[in-house]
């Protein structure tokens, strides 16, 4: 935390640098890490890393260009320099006649984004919460992996119209993946993420993945087919995820290439899913204000399984003629907005009653090797992975082996047939996605995995 700027320091560096700039509008964004990783595997600690850096990115609009650069080193010569640069390289760029001005402030709340305990984290308290896992693995006679990681990230931004915004933001993950050797050999998985690391039960999560490794030694061949599934929170939120990527922002909409194109207002879904982007959700990993210095405001995407909106940026916005809801990242940005405080809405379904009724399913702890097939009809291909089960008679049976799944999300989520009543806070793309397990009417599956 030392390393780090403070507030005071980085409005003295952007005071120095916008008042050093001859462009028409100079935007400055700090992004400062504290972060701190213990990675472990064959059940022992090997490695265990830290870093501190601060990055200084400076955007100069001259006219209709624009230049961004960016550097780490914070001496004064270095914060001339690319000044300079991002100076230079507005010049040298074709006008662009849709550039928006930057934006200017706005008035907001400040969330509670920082927890000490996990800006405190020691090396020595990370290997306590790695111990029990490692050792209940042992136990059971598998070897345990995986990683503890926290993070303080300082964001601050300013630019020539007045902004001026600075915060620290907290986050932590533990997960872990259980195996043992062999064709025949079990594997499981569990994952936690976190405003405060004390609240992780390492522990907990330990049994949870040894359970699996357990339960899925050797698993059966199971033929591809479409089947009932019982989807856990990790293969939720990874389809929550690549749904962000594929479509809830609005440079995809705008393009054409997202699978809202001429479906905003419209079905998507079941109707008891609802999903929304709130960086201000305290159960999640707030943060105030985007890499703009725009108020994050919460954006409804799915409403009770209603196409219902997208998530801007200040280009994406002027372009429509909206404002921006707070999900700029840092310039140059060429991928648009992006929603990165997802949010699934539970339903009102126990854990233990998602397998009931399902004659012959399948029940998936989450999915790896995941890749876009369609973006503009949410088409997913990838693997199940550490725990796949086959449903018969309503009870969880026998382990099956690993299947290759292609299916629409969207296609997929109109068979729900039950929602989970508890959600879990995984690790998200640049923040965090909280999300149910559901059981859905149909699944296809396309091929079988030997590994």
């Amino acid at each position: 935390m030392d390393d780090l700027l403070g507030r005071a320091g980085f409005e003295a560096l952007a005071d120095r640098l916008l008042a050093a700039s001859s462009a028409d509008q100079t935007e400055v964004v700090a992004i400062g890490t504290d972060s701190a990783l213990t990675r472990f595997a064959n059940s022992g600690i090997h490695q265990n890393v830290a870093e501190r850096n601060v990055e200084v990115r400076v955007r100069a609009i001259v006219g209709k260009r624009t230049g961004v650069a960016t550097t780490n080193d914070l001496s004064d010569a270095s914060l001339a320099r690319v000044l300079e640069r991002a100076l230079e390289a507005a010049r040298r760029q074709p006008e662009d006649p849709d550039l928006p001005d930057l934006p200017g402030p706005q008035p907001s709340e400040m969330v509670a984004g920082f927890n000490q305990g996990t800006a405190d984290c020691s090396p020595e308290q990370r290997a306590r919460m790695v111990e029990p896992i490692c050792q209940l693995a042992v136990e059971a006679g598998f070897r345990a992996s995986g990683a503890c990681a926290t993070e303080t990230t300082e964001v601050g931004i300013a630019n020539s119209r007045g902004v001026l915004r600075h915060e620290l933001r907290s986050q932590s993950n533990l997960l872990t993946v259980v195996h043992e050797g062999g064709q025949d050999g079990g594997s499981g998985y569990a994952e936690q993420s976190a405003l405060d690391i004390r609240t992780i039960d390492a522990e907990a999560l330990g049994r949870e993945a040894i359970d699996k490794a357990v339960r899925s030694r050797g698993a059966v061949r199971v033929e591809p087919g479409d089947y009932p599934v019982v989807l856990e929170e990790y293969a939720v939120g990874e389809m929550l995820l690549y749904l962000a990527y594929m479509g809830f922002g609005a440079l995809a909409l705008q393009e054409g290439t997202s699978f809202l194109r001429g479906r905003i207002g419209h079905r998507l879904c079941d109707p008891r899913i609802s999903v929304r982007d709130d960086a201000r959700d305290p159960a999640g990993l707030p943060a105030s204000f985007d890499y703009e210095g725009v108020p994050k405001q919460r954006v409804d995407l799915i409403a009770k399984g209603v196409g219902a909106g997208v998530v801007y940026d200040t280009r994406t916005a002027a372009r429509d003629g909206r404002a921006s809801t707070g999900h700029g990242l840092p310039a140059p940005s060429t991928f648009g907005p992006f929603p990165s405080h997802l949010v699934m809405e539970p339903g009102d379904a126990p854990r233990a009653d998602l397998a009931k009724g399902i004659e012959r399913g399948l029940w998936v702890t989450r999915f790896n090797y995941v890749n876009v097939v369609k973006s503009d009809r949410a088409v997913l291909t990838g693997l199940t992975k550490d725990g796949t089960f086959l449903i018969e008679h309503g009870e969880v049976t026998r382990p099956a082996m690993n299947l290759r799944f292609t299916d629409g999300v969207l296609d997929a989520w109109s068979g729900l047939e039950a929602l989970g009543a508890t959600t879990r806070l995984l690790d998200g793309w640049g923040g965090a996605v909280r999300a149910p397990a559901m059981r859905l009417g149909r699944f296809r599956f396309t091929g079988v995995s030997d590994v």
